[in-house]
């Protein structure tokens, strides 16, 4: 009778350990966290991304991908769509696809920070502005300089003359024989 209880026990407390290996397994916690954080970003990725490109691309996460078997399995697909429709990252240009990136990474930064209580303070562009044409690049300005506020300082990296009296202050830094020199303009 005390070996039957005692397995009993044993089994109960085999039954909760079962249950919390999947609550913290992919599956478990982190998915659930996952997916209530996707439609935020997604959305907040979407708005920037649209004042960037008049509206044409868009982005959705999808968290769960079919096999061949039929089951679902998880993923972290994200799924880039204009006015012809969903294609693969890789055949958008370089300029579409740096729109998208920066879209992502502002809105990731955004609920990272959001949910960690603490402020933005830096961001930094480097030289992402080479691979639009005029319209990206204003596009581009535009965002950057609607996202501000969130930032305590923002550092825009280029080379290209026509962006230095785009925003209020810059640092112009020169080469010569004896080194970098710099100057604030």
């Amino acid at each position: 009778a005390d070996r039957r209880r005692e397995l009993e026990t044993l089994r109960a407390d085999q039954a909760d350990f079962d249950l919390l290996r999947e609550a913290f397994s992919k599956r478990g916690v982190p998915a659930m966290m996952i997916e209530t954080a996707v439609p935020e970003l997604e959305r907040a990725a979407n708005e920037l991304l649209g004042r960037m490109t008049d509206g044409r691309l868009n982005v959705r996460i999808e968290t769960q991908r079919e096999t061949k078997t039929g089951d679902q399995r998880e993923a972290l697909d994200i799924i880039i769509s204009d006015e012809l429709g969903s294609r693969a990252y890789e055949m958008y240009s370089g300029g579409e696809a740096f729109r998208v990136n920066f879209a992502i990474r502002i809105a990731l930064s955004r609920l990272l920070a959001r949910r960690a209580g603490a402020r933005l303070r830096s961001l930094f562009v480097d030289e992402g502005f080479g691979t639009q044409d005029a319209r990206g690049r204003e596009q581009l300005v535009a965002a950057i300089n609607s996202i501000q506020d969130d930032f305590e300082r923002i550092l825009v990296i280029t080379h290209i003359d026509e962006l230095k009296d785009a925003f209020p202050a810059r640092i112009e830094v020169t080469k010569t024989p004896q080194g970098s020199r710099f100057e604030l303009v």
